[in-house]
């Protein structure tokens, strides 16, 4: 296993080209990541000393193996958060060496650096210093949890190489320590691996993997349940008793200081004991523990199978999902663009001009005359002008706010503990007045469309959605920024109402056209309503036994389907003969016409309450 800190004083790695300017922005994150300024960083393929990274204390670097990156260097700016997402497993490689940097200053003398118990206490190191990193920082789990692949796998099978030689040298400046002292870490990470490891199943080696997986699970990097079939292996083969007492000895190590030599290696001491190891000893060699196994030493334990499928599953979780299915965007913004420019010309067309009538176009479908509303339509327009504004009603939000200063209501404990913190000679966080304020919340605006079909099936239709289109007018005039307006579809399209107008007169029409014009309507009504567009209570009211021609079905699907999606509610009104309604719409069979107008009301005031 590599020694994970160089201690010696080798040459360092020197990048050029664009390998320089990756290692120069990446030396820029170092004071960011550790509140030191002294460190800096080399990232060039081959650095690491044969590890994915690397932290040298002696040198104050820190060297990352650029062969991880796996994209050209020229196009990476470690700077821009957005741009760490294409390589997470390397700068996760990164951020674990500046938690080293950071939290790794503990040292011991060079005779306890080649004992079982002083690696015992640097594999428990792995996991202490990253639950460090996360309690500092916790955004930074993303990155170790990218990283754990590389690093827990080469913990296991990388071979010892001569770059890690526990030489001694001089005790890292600014740490505790005597002069002949060298400074002792975690373990060392080697290239990435898509094998299973060759992993005995001893002791030594279980308590390795329980250190290096389990312990990064309770140190809140890790999930519980990407390691619990670890877990079982582990119990069968050091017991359920060994592991608790193993567990107990990395939470220790959690919450033991940077500083703190003397407590981790007395841990790493408990832990060889607990294991059955010599202390003083050097640690078992994985070629030893091999030999000593029964049955082919070639095949992957269940050890090591289990330590694979646990990265597996930590990767699987971490994986971005998968594309959706469909069309790509730019064909898609470019059809809603094409769709948008269509409804707006329809609009254009329809309506005309702002306070133009529209009534350009001639052709049998047309407006036959206006009358004067009745007594009961002037009511009704008064009773659906009361249920909306009761719909659009928004009861006052209750807002608790608490300060420093008055304003407000003083809480006293909230005081003595401010008080506590001045006597402590700590800056007061405590906020001891309360205040209660009360707000409106703005009613959201309304949008009614209707299209009434008047092909020759929907006479009887007429006349009820002529008084319909009057009284819905009328009261949406006393709803502040509520809009509506009605259509006629037939071989052409005609407005019999304008939105933002409120008719004083009754505009009625024949139902006697041999075609229906269904997509322009329903392109002129989106346009002049805004009703693809999110912020109101929107609703689409179609009248219609959906009997259409030609392409008028599948187009006018396409615009039902577009408007549902985008969150305008419809409502199809469709006779209790043969109909057709188009899939998505909320559909109502009529058996009496009278019912229109009282009808499309209540689907307005509850499109208002909904929203």
């Amino acid at each position: 296993m590599f020694a994970h800190l160089i201690t010696t004083r080798p040459e360092p790695a020197t990048p050029s080209g664009a390998w320089l300017k990756l290692s120069a922005a990446f030396t820029d994150q170092t004071d960011h990541l550790t509140g030191r300024e002294d460190l800096i960083v080399t990232c060039a393929p081959g650095a690491g000393r044969g590890a994915p990274g690397c932290f040298i204390p002696a040198l104050g670097t820190i060297e990352l193996d650029g062969t991880h990156l796996g994209l050209n260097p020229a196009t990476c700016d470690p700077r821009r958060p957005s741009d760490r997402e294409r390589y997470p497993a390397l700068w996760g490689v990164f951020v674990h060496e500046t938690a080293h940097a950071r939290h790794s200053i503990w040292t011991t003398t060079l005779d306890e650096a080649l004992t079982a118990h002083a690696e015992a206490a640097t594999v428990l190191e792995e996991s202490r210093i990253e639950a460090a990193q996360v309690r500092r920082r916790p955004a930074d789990r993303q990155w170790l949890r990218a990283s754990a692949r590389q690093l827990v796998l080469a913990d296991f099978t990388t071979p010892p190489g001569p770059s890690t030689s526990t030489a001694p040298a001089p005790a890292v400046p600014g740490t505790p320590g005597t002069p002949g002292t060298v400074t002792t870490g975690p373990a060392a990470h080697g290239p990435e691996s898509t094998e299973i490891p060759q992993v005995a199943m001893t002791p030594w080696q279980a308590g390795r993997a329980a250190a290096l997986l389990l312990a990064r699970a309770d140190a809140e990097v890790l999930d519980t349940d990407e390691v619990t079939a670890l877990k079982a292996t582990i119990t069968e083969v050091i017991g359920a008793s060994r592991l608790s007492a193993l567990a107990a000895l990395w939470h220790l190590a959690h919450a033991t200081a940077d500083d703190d030599a003397a407590t981790m290696l007395e841990l790493g001491r408990r832990w060889c004991t607990i294991l059955g190891t010599d202390p003083d000893a050097p640690p078992p060699s994985p070629e030893d523990e091999r030999e000593e196994e029964d049955g082919e030493s070639s095949r992957p334990s269940p050890l090591a199978a289990a330590i694979t499928a646990t990265l597996v599953a930590i990767a699987a979780a971490d994986a971005p999902p998968a594309p959706p299915p469909g069309p790509n965007r730019s064909k898609q913004r470019w059809e809603d663009k094409a769709a948008r420019e269509r409804a707006e010309r329809a609009a254009q067309a329809v309506f005309g001009e702002p306070g133009g009538h529209g009534h350009g176009g001639g052709g049998d479908t047309a407006i036959t005359g206006t009358r004067q509303p009745t007594t009961a339509e002037q009511g009704a327009a008064r009773q659906l002008a009361r249920h909306l504004k009761a719909a659009a009603h928004r009861e006052r939000v209750t807002v608790t706010t608490t300060s420093a200063t008055p304003p407000g209501r003083l809480r006293m404990r909230g005081a003595l503990a401010a008080d506590a913190q001045r006597a402590a000679g700590a800056t007061p966080t405590a906020e001891p007045f309360t205040r209660t304020t009360r707000r409106h919340v703005p009613a959201p605006p309304l949008r009614v469309g209707i299209a009434c079909d008047v092909s020759g099936s929907m006479y009887a239709f007429a006349a009820p959605v002529a008084s319909a289109a009057w009284i819905l007018a009328r009261a949406t005039a006393h709803i502040p920024d509520a809009r509506s307006a009605t259509v006629i579809f037939g071989d052409h399209v005609r407005p019999l109402t304008h939105p933002g107008h409120a008719p004083r007169q009754v505009s009625e029409f024949s139902a006697c056209d041999g075609t229906e014009r269904f997509c322009k309507a329903i392109d002129a009504l989106d346009a002049a309503l805004d009703l693809m567009r999110p912020g109101a209570a929107r609703l689409l009211v179609i009248v219609s036994d959906g009997l259409f021609k030609g392409e008028e079905l599948p187009d006018g699907q396409q615009r039902i389907t577009r408007l549902t999606r985008a969150g305008c509610a419809v409502l199809w009104l469709t006779p209790d003969k043969v109909n057709h309604p188009m899939d998505g719409a909320h559909v109502i069979t009529l058996t009496d016409p009278a019912e229109t107008a009282a009808t499309i009301g209540r689907a307005a005031a509850r499109a208002l309450a909904t929203t």
